[in-house]
């Protein structure tokens, strides 16, 4: 993955992190853990070309979507 991308994937997945924490009133890093506890960075890396153009509450509700189904 060239850098560029591989730093805009993190970005975006930071902002994710920071954005579901505050919907959820919880901490950047319980959501950290549990993101990675459940695959969510995958989730989001493997689908960013098609989430990062998404408003922030299709995001969030496609976050909660792959928590629940792991799909």
């Amino acid at each position: 993955m060239p850098d560029d991308l591989f730093e805009k994937k993190a970005s975006f997945i930071s902002w994710c992190i920071e954005e579901y924490a505050a919907a959820n009133n919880l901490s950047g890093r319980d959501v950290a853990n549990s993101f990675a506890s459940k695959n969510v960075f995958d989730f989001l890396s493997n689908h960013y070309d098609v989430l990062h153009t998404q408003g922030k509450s299709y995001i969030l509700a496609s976050i909660e979507d792959f928590i629940k189904t792991g799909e």
